[in-house]
């Protein structure tokens, strides 16, 4: 068994920290935030990442906390309102794991750290790493707190600015997509269940149930400037972006108020070759492969990176080779992930003849949706295969 310090408490850092701790490894998780508090927003958690949070042991615990999307019905509207076609994402385990559930990323984050204090792992808040020493029988690890200890592995959960990419990849630099998101939280309407993303002129806007009471709304938006707003106008410039939507999204948008929970962050990517590690020190999660929003799967990636992150240690001795092969079998699926979304935004962002696009959707959205989970799990047979 292995002695590990995972740095950053997002979901890969705590899904790498509760499949390793599971696994026998000594584990050490810290975080930078000195309150471990996360954005209201909501995330969607499409039935690959459902499948990882049940290896992980908080599947029943995450559909209780969310909503679950009615047979994965995702439906597509102009911006006026008028339908243009209805797809259906697929489930997991015969059925028996839903499509798709929407959820308040704080209560993602709750179900994780339970989970984390149930194998025995703690979380230091306000903790980051200072030095790092990486010799050939491990790497020495200076903290904040003062602390000095020598780990056989460090694992970066810490995201698209990871401090610790320097170490691995210095001549990698986070790359703006040309996009911009604003996200809203609402109430529920009773019946509104279903996830629905109308498609403007240059924009988009997605309405997603996170619970039984509450909805999130995400707008994309094309902004190759990189605007920086100031955050006490959020709330009517996310109103002003996103004004061509009617249909559903109106009231919803009309609400938006000074004191509405509204957030707008810049679309940043990174894109990194491999290796993903250098020495004794690797990288998951956004740190590695940060995307573009457009397919949801972010979250799942980060996943995904830590269940095979723990089977490949589990299965390989040499830490070099382990690691090497870790890289081998993600690159390709997270790569993958990453360009189909690109290509959705930025076809999504094209001028052209709205009619003819629309008629394209209906005759080609779900066969899209089928081709892109089909090839994905291609990708992870022949990466564990291989």
């Amino acid at each position: 068994m292995r002695s590990i310090l995972v740095s950053g408490a997002g979901i890969g850092g705590c899904a790498a920290a509760i499949a390793l701790a599971e696994r026998g490894h000594e584990l050490r998780l810290i975080e930078k935030q000195d309150e471990w508090a996360f954005a209201s927003s909501g995330i969607f958690l499409y039935s690959n990442a459902l499948v990882s949070l049940e290896a992980l042991g908080v599947l029943d615990e995450i559909l209780a906390a969310g909503f679950v999307i009615p047979q994965g019905r995702n439906r597509y509207l102009d911006h006026r309102g008028d339908p243009i076609v209805t797809t259906y994402y697929p489930t997991a385990a015969g059925g028996r794991i839903p499509a798709i559930v929407g959820i308040k990323r704080a209560e993602l984050h709750r179900v994780l750290a339970a989970r984390l204090r149930a194998v025995g792992v703690s979380v230091e808040l306000g903790t980051t790493v200072t030095e790092l020493d990486d010799g050939a029988d491990g790497v020495r690890v200076g903290t904040s707190d003062g602390g000095s200890a020598t780990h056989d592995l460090v694992v970066s959960g810490e995201g698209l600015r990871s401090p610790l990419r320097q170490h691995v990849a210095p001549e990698v630099e986070v790359r703006y997509s040309g996009f911009g998101i604003w996200r809203s939280i609402h109430e529920r309407p009773r019946g509104l269940t279903d996830k629905i993303m109308q498609m403007g002129t240059g924009t988009r806007l997605g309405i997603m149930p996170i619970s039984d009471d509450r909805l999130y709304t995400f707008g994309t938006v094309s902004d190759p400037g990189k605007t920086r707003h100031a955050p006490d106008e959020w709330p009517w410039l996310m109103r002003e972006a996103l004004a061509e939507h009617h249909g559903p999204a109106r009231s919803l948008l009309d609400e938006i108020g000074p004191g509405s929970d509204v957030l707008y962050t810049a679309v940043e990517e990174v894109v990194l070759p491999l290796p993903w590690h250098r020495g004794h020190v690797l990288l998951i999660g956004d740190a590695a492969h940060a995307g573009t929003p457009f397919m949801g799967q972010g979250g799942a990636m980060a996943l995904e990176d830590a269940l095979v992150l723990a089977e490949t240690l589990d299965h390989v001795e040499d830490l070099e080779a382990a690691l090497t092969l870790f890289g081998h079998r993600r690159q390709p699926v997270c790569r993958f992930a990453q360009d189909v979304s690109r290509a959705v935004g930025e076809s999504g962002a094209m001028a052209g003849d709205e009619s003819a696009r629309r008629e394209e959707m209906r005759t080609t959205a779900q066969e899209a949706v089928d081709s892109f989970y089909a090839e994905l799990d291609r990708l992870r047979g022949d990466s564990a295969a291989g």
